[in-house]
């Protein structure tokens, strides 16, 4: 099969840019056309400028800024004899139907054979925009729908013809998955696919009944939320978010494409209110503020929410709604059972949305896991529309449906008394709109532990940390404890994965979870626990212990591969350091933070750091460069926004590996892991030299002169001279080497002091208390 080597994206808007940029990410060159600049000799301006906007947006488009020079600007009247070098030609301009099928004719001239043609489009069909083109073009167009931000947003819809080949649709969906990251799921060409027919009908819904029933923002927020696996967003602050100026196009849009009998007619209205916030301005974050904003008349940030009867604002509350309180996160069906305001809100919202997504099927998808992932990718949500209903209770939900005479819809009265999802014989098993069950496999390439649970039991399990067998004599650690924070039950199941490796048992060790994040680090509130009781002995075992157990991980006759996402801060950081190679998820963010609280890393963060810096091949010679570096990315405690900013912090080596997709990033680990299984021995310790005195002086000096400039607080001062004593080298002179062993004893004794400072507990207080660091 071909590949995709040059791409050119048609449209320097935001999204069109952020796909520019999303397949800049993945290594490939790609051409950004728009069309060309009246105001300016240089007609290439417009797409220029976008540019120079990704290298600035926040959150970053990039992965890294120098992922820039992969875009090249274009204009459309000019350059289109550009597109004869691309593979792929991505349209992402106005949706309006006319001015996309005169860029086609355009396109069409210049493209080389075979190129594949796609739409950015949310609303229109692709039949609508095929329409009157030539066959040799309709075989070669698709509709490859990203979500905004297209670099965070895993969904891409992809929508094919009877014309196009297989081939050409498997081309699309290998790039898409293998290199952008993209969850590609297939939709039938209908108005707005899946994600946003479910999505937009939700959002409009949520609205309508909170006017209807009085419903504050805040309470609508609250309950559409938390208790469905929906993010805290809610729905009024994520509408500000979208942008409310962009919600009438797309419904009227949707009331347009959809036929007469669609529910969707149901809850379309415009409100005046929502008409006169955008004529205000108020059209989300991007502009004045929207549902929610900041007080403009007041220099602090006071956020305010508006009143949906009475259009004016007040102070936002975070309401504790009872029934919120008591349902938790996993208990939807206590909320839509519950009597109270809150609770006919919920039902009246989620019973139609729920309702709304399975009449879909099979007429708009026949594919229950597709709808599921469609809104689990494209709107963030824990559980699909099929899942939450499994969690609900079918059966207690059509009836309830009945009980208010509102029509059930067909594949709902088919699953009957069952579930959509269940566990047969090892197999993960879905309902099929035909009345049977199918079992499902994963795509090639993907290894998913919940599969693995599905077939197996745990090898080794505590409150925090389990063991699982990978097949192929790999072993998986997975982290399972609040927000996967290190503790004492992890640390222990670390020392009995390698007691089970090196009794030959297993060949090799991979560090994954399926969690949002792989660890937020060491749990500091133990920590603060113990020093506020004076048990200072406890933090020199649990200091002593993670040094220890991270130690006989690196020197373990046998490899270990970590496989991170989101989030690695702090002692998950140092295990990352630690391990044989790392394969981790493009969007992984990991820095060594401890500074930030007031302390520094103890587990082997500072010399593992040290040793990578200084014995680089690519860095300045001499003991002080290295020094100087590591001692700015700890003291700053800076934290890469990628992997491929953590490939340039060292954290992760060059030789490392980044996955594109997370659901691919445990089997790659996987397969890593048995290669260096091969011949594998354990690394040798490194000896560093270091500036010993004098380098701690001048690292000292420079912090003193940030104090008096204010730019330092005093105890920031006593952190960086704990940190400048480790880095240094402490009395060592640059004459003599300096172990590993010898920084370890240096970071124990420097985060013992610490740990009895009172500015310290102080600060690890606040944090756990506020989720901020303490400046002062």
């Amino acid at each position: 099969m071909k590949g995709i080597d040059k791409v050119a994206v048609i449209g320097a808007g935001v999204m069109g840019a952020g796909i520019a940029a999303q397949i800049a990410n993945a290594g490939v060159a790609v051409l950004l056309f728009d069309r060309p600049s009246e105001d300016n000799e240089d007609r290439n301006k417009i797409a220029k400028d976008a540019i120079g906007k990704l290298v600035k947006s926040n959150p970053a488009a990039l992965m890294n800024k120098r992922n820039a020079n992969r875009i090249t600007p274009a204009n459309t009247e000019d350059d289109l004899k550009l597109l004869a070098d691309c593979d792929w030609v991505v349209e992402a301009i106005i949706e309006d139907v006319a001015i996309k099928q005169t860029l086609y004719k355009k396109i069409d001239k210049f493209r080389k054979k075979g190129a594949i043609v796609s739409s950015n489009t949310s609303t229109l069909c692709r039949e609508q925009l095929v329409a009157d083109l030539p066959e040799s073009f309709r075989r070669d167009f698709l509709i490859t729908h990203f979500f905004n931000p297209p670099r965070y947003m895993r969904l891409l819809e992809l929508v094919s013809g009877s014309e196009v080949s297989e081939e050409q649709c498997k081309l699309i969906e290998r790039f898409c998955d293998r290199s952008l990251g993209k969850g590609v799921v297939h939709c039938k060409d209908s108005p707005g696919f899946l994600a946003n027919r479910i999505g937009v009908f939700w959002l409009q819904c949520a609205v309508v009944e909170a006017m209807k029933q009085n419903v504050s923002i805040e309470v609508a927020d609250a309950v559409i939320g938390r208790p469905f696996g929906i993010p805290k967003t809610g729905v009024f602050a994520l509408l500000d978010m979208v942008g409310l100026d962009l919600m009438p196009h797309v419904l009227s849009s949707m009331s347009e494409s959809l036929s007469p009998e669609d529910p969707f007619h149901e809850i379309y209205q415009e409100p005046e209110l929502i008409k006169t916030l955008i004529a205000d301005g108020y059209t989300g974050r991007k502009g004045k503020g929207g549902f929610y904003r900041l007080r403009p008349d007041s220099a602090e940030k006071v956020k305010e929410a508006i009143d949906l009867k009475t259009g004016e604002y007040t102070k936002a509350e975070r309401p504790s709604v009872a029934i919120v309180e008591k349902a938790g996160r996993k208990n939807p069906r206590k909320v839509l059972d519950d009597d109270s305001p809150a609770g006919r809100y919920a039902w009246s919202v989620m019973s139609k949305t729920l309702a709304y997504a399975a009449s879909l099927v099979p007429d708009v998808s026949d594919d229950i896991e597709a709808v599921d992932e469609a809104m689990q990718l494209g709107y963030n949500w824990k559980y699909g529309p099929f899942e939450l209903l499994d969690q609900i209770g079918v059966e207690w939900f059509c009836t309830r449906l009945q009980s208010e005479n509102t029509d059930v819809p067909a594949v709902l009265k088919s699953v009957g008394r069952g579930k959509f999802y269940r566990k047969s014989k090892g197999f993960r098993e879905v309902f099929g709109h035909e009345g049977q069950y199918l079992k499902r496999y994963p795509n090639a390439g993907v290894l998913k532990l919940d599969d693995i649970k599905a077939r197996s039991k745990p090898v080794l399990r505590n409150p925090s940390a389990s063991l699982w067998d990978l097949d192929d004599d790999v072993l998986c650690l997975e982290f399972h404890s609040k927000m996967n924070s290190l503790n004492l039950w992890t640390l222990s199941m670390m020392d009995r994965a390698r007691e089970k490796i090196e009794t030959n048992e297993y060949k090799a060790l991979v560090v994954y979870n399926d969690g949002t994040n792989f660890s937020v680090g060491a749990n500091i509130g133990l920590m603060s626990v113990a020093a506020r009781l004076w048990a200072y002995p406890f933090i020199d075992y649990m200091v002593r212990r993670g040094q220890e157990t991270y130690k006989a991980l690196k020197f373990a006759p046998f490899p270990v591969v970590s496989a991170p996402s989101g989030l690695a801060l702090g002692g998950a950081c140092e295990l990352l350091l630690h391990s044989d190679a790392v394969q981790a998820h493009a969007e992984t963010y990991t820095g060594l933070v401890e500074v930030g609280v007031g302390i520094i890393p103890g587990w082997g963060g500072c010399k593992e750091m040290m040793c990578r810096w200084a014995l680089a091949t690519d860095t300045p010679k001499g003991p002080m460069p290295p020094v100087s570096k590591v001692f700015e990315l700890i003291g700053l405690a800076q934290v890469a926004k990628s992997a491929e900013e953590a490939r340039d912090m060292k954290i992760i080596r060059a030789g490392d590996g980044i996955t594109m997709n997370r659901d691919r990033v445990l089997a790659d680990a996987k397969e890593r892991a048995l290669e260096l299984v091969s011949g594998y021995h354990p690394p040798t310790a490194a000896e560093i030299t270091l500036p010993g005195e004098s380098g701690k002086v001048a690292l000292d000096l420079a912090v003193e002169g940030f104090r008096k400039s204010g730019k330092a607080t005093p105890h920031d001062v006593v952190v960086s001279a704990a940190l400048s004593t480790i880095l240094s080298g402490g009395d060592t002179d640059m004459t003599s080497k300096v172990s590993e062993d010898k920084l370890l004893e240096l970071e124990r004794e420097a985060f013992h002091a610490l740990c009895r400072h009172p500015d310290t507990i102080e600060r690890v207080h606040h944090m756990l208390k506020t989720g901020k660091p303490l400046r002062n």
